[in-house]
C-alpha cells in the first residue's frame, strides 16, 4: 500500500486512488467543506474515507453521504493520500497519527494562520485538479521520538511534529533542569522551561519565544530557552542526529507537552529524552507552493518595493 510515496521532495508522484478526509475535531465549520470535497472526489472516481472522529462529528449535517469511515489504522493501510480539513492543530494529529503509515497529507485551511495547511478554503476544488493529475510536490517533514524516564523505566514516549517542551506547569515558579546532549552535559538552567522544536516547529511556540526560523530542508533541532533567569540562555541549533535529554532537578508542577496536544506531568529526577524519529511526514504543497512565501503572508513580512 502506499506505493505512491516519494520520499525525496521536489517530484511528482501517482495520482491517488483511494483519499481519506480528516476534519477539526468538535466543529461544524468544516461540515460544509468537507461534504463539497467528498462529493467532488467521489464524482471524479476517488474512492473516499472519512477518519471516523470525523464523521460523527458531521455525519448528521445536510448532504453528508454515507461514506465509508475508517479509524487512523484503516486510513494507514488503504489511503494513498490524506486531506486535513482545519488548523495547524488538526494536522498535527493526523501527523503523529499517519506518520508510520508513510500517508502524505494534504491540508486546506480551516483554521487562523495555517503554516502547515496552505491550501485555502475558497481554493479547495480548484486545486483538487492538480492533486488528481499527480501535481502536488512532496516535501518530506522529520518528526521526534520522545520518552519521559522515571526511575529508569519509560512511562511514556510519543511523536512531536512541531516540538517537546518542558516547562513550569501552571504553578508560577520556575523549574531547574540539566541539559545533556548525546551524553555530555551541556548546562544546568533555572527558567520557565525549555522547547525542543524541529524546523516545522520553528514557526510555533518556539517563534513566540524567539528561537530561529528553520527551513524545513535544515536538518537540526532547535532548544529554546522559555524565560530564564540567565540571560546568557540562549537558542542553540543541535544536529538532527544529537540525543538530547533534560534531566528534571527541581520543580513543583512541571510537565511535559507534545506537539501542545498530550501532557505528562514530571516529578523531580525524571528525563525527558528526545531524539529525531524514524518515521517522517510527506507533505503535498500545489504547484507554485513556496516556504519563503507563506512565510512572508503569514508573518506579514514587507515585499521589495515595486518600481523602476
Amino acid at each position: 500500500m502506499n506505493d505512491a510515496f516519494a520520499p525525496v521532495s521536489g517530484t511528482a508522484r501517482r495520482p491517488p486512488r483511494t483519499i481519506a478526509l480528516i476534519g477539526k475535531y468538535h466543529s461544524q465549520e468544516i461540515a460544509e467543506s468537507l461534504c463539497l470535497l467528498a462529493k467532488y472526489l467521489h464524482e471524479r472516481g476517488i474512492t473516499v474515507l472519512v477518519e471516523e472522529e470525523t464523521a460523527r462529528n458531521v455525519g448528521a449535517q445536510p448532504g453528508f453521504g454515507n461514506w465509508p469511515r475508517a479509524d487512523f489504522a484503516s486510513i494507514g493501510a488503504h489511503a494513498d493520500t490524506a486531506i486535513v480539513l482545519g488548523g495547524d492543530g488538526t494536522m498535527l494529529n493526523a501527523a503523529r497519527q499517519l506518520a508510520r503509515y508513510r500517508v502524505p497529507l494534504v491540508g486546506v485551511n480551516q483554521g487562523r494562520l495555517g503554516f502547515m495547511t496552505d491550501i485555502a478554503r475558497s481554493d479547495m476544488l480548484s486545486c483538487m485538479e492538480d492533486l488528481l493529475d499527480g501535481r502536488f510536490i512532496p516535501e518530506n517533514r522529520m518528526l521526534l521520538d520522545a520518552e519521559v524516564v522515571r526511575d529508569g523505566k519509560v512511562v511514556l514516549s510519543n511523536l512531536a511534529l512541531n516540538d517537546v517542551v518542558v516547562d513550569k506547569g501552571a504553578i508560577g515558579r520556575m523549574i531547574e533542569f540539566e541539559l545533556f546532549i548525546d551524553g555530555e552535559f551541556i548546562y544546568n538552567l533555572r527558567s520557565d522551561g525549555l522547547i525542543v522544536a524541529t524546523p516545522t516547529g520553528s514557526t510555533a511556540y518556539s517563534l513566540s519565544a524567539n528561537g530561529p526560523i528553520l527551513h524545513p530542508q535544515v536538518s537540526g533541532i532547535a532548544l529554546v530557552p522559555l524565560c530564564p533567569h540567565a540571560l546568557t540562555n540562549r537558542p542553540i541549533l543541535v544536529g538532527d542526529r544529537n540525543e538530547i535529554e533534560i534531566r528534571i532537578i527541581h520543580a513543583t508542577d512541571s510537565r511535559a507537552h507534545f506537539d501542545g496536544q498530550l501532557t505528562e506531568d514530571l516529578r523531580r529526577d525524571d528525563a525527558v529524552r528526545i531524539r529525531r524519529s524514524d518515521y517522517s511526514i510527506c507533505f503535498l504543497h500545489p504547484p507554485g507552493y513556496s516556504y519563503f512565501a507563506m512565510l512572508r503572508q503569514k508573518l506579514h513580512w514587507s515585499e521589495r518595493p515595486k518600481g523602476p
